[in-house]
């Protein structure tokens, strides 16, 4: 079964991050806090797929549903203010 803290490594393995924060204790509905500096100039959707990328066949296999925040690294230290 994954845990949250299986998806933040599988999505830090393979995104630079600046900031992941993932909770879920059900091991199949999960949500996501992402920063990357990989987000700059793209889209939300662009964004999402990035993600979606990074977790390969897990996203169709093992997770069930992933709900995400993600955001560039001056969005986030704006929201930090």
């Amino acid at each position: 079964m994954l845990t949250a803290e299986n998806i933040k490594t599988y999505i830090e393995s393979s995104l630079p991050c600046e900031h992941v924060q993932v909770e879920g204790d059900d091991g199949v509905h999960f949500h996501a806090l992402i920063v990357s500096p990989e987000f700059n100039g793209k889209n939300v959707v662009q964004q999402h797929q990035l993600v979606y990328k990074s977790l390969g066949d897990k996203m169709k296999q093992e997770i069930h549903a992933l709900s995400m925040k993600t955001l560039t690294p001056a969005q986030w230290a704006a929201t930090s203010q």
